[in-house]
């Protein structure tokens, strides 16, 4: 009879944690990002970054990253997009205060893109390839890749040696969506 017990509040105690866990699924905190090869799923983080999941998810309504190009791409360490200029210098004429965390830039961490200001995000952001722990509590983490991060690894990538890490003939999002907007 204990050891049923035990079996209960385990079980329960496992749906609790699931369903608090800021990962659990939850369609309108999830993204899909279609690319050429695929689509990404990304797991929104609005308890580290709530303003800046709220403007995201408006970004993506309006279909704002529908079609812009991922303008800089760096093997081994980022691919950078959401300028519909597609020139680095763009975006949607909104900054977003910095909501810096604790939160480590690895493998599949979405984080803001900025200029020197820490307040001066807009509509760029990056998806991290990997390790990039000298970018941890500059940059605002507001989601993670929970899967497709092989079709994030086949974005076009600039030259080797070019350090601006701009892209010749980019590849782009071909859509982006909110996961509870999506009609099955």
């Amino acid at each position: 009879m204990v050891r049923y017990g035990l079996s209960v509040m385990t079980f329960a105690l496992a749906i609790l944690v699931a369903l608090s866990s800021p990962r659990a699924a939850d369609p309108e905190n999830t993204l899909f990002l279609d690319l050429k090869d695929g689509r990404v799923v990304i797991q929104l983080r609005p308890d580290l970054a709530p303003r800046h999941v709220k403007r995201i998810k408006e970004l993506v309504r309006q279909k704002f990253y529908d079609g812009v190009v991922f303008h800089r791409v760096m093997a081994g360490f980022m691919a950078q997009t959401g300028d519909p200029d597609g020139t680095g210098r763009g975006g949607s004429g909104v900054n977003i205060p910095a909501e810096f965390s604790r939160e480590p830039h690895v493998r599949g961490t979405l984080s803001m893109a900025r200029a020197r200001s820490p307040d001066s995000a807009d509509s760029q952001f990056f998806i991290v390839y990997a390790d990039a722990s000298f970018l941890n509590g500059k940059y605002t983490v507001w989601g993670k890749v929970t899967s497709g991060m092989e079709f994030v690894d086949l974005i076009k990538k600039a030259p080797e040696g070019r350090r601006s890490g701009m892209v010749d003939n980019p590849d782009k999002i071909i859509r982006m969506q909110v996961a509870a907007d999506v009609k099955n």
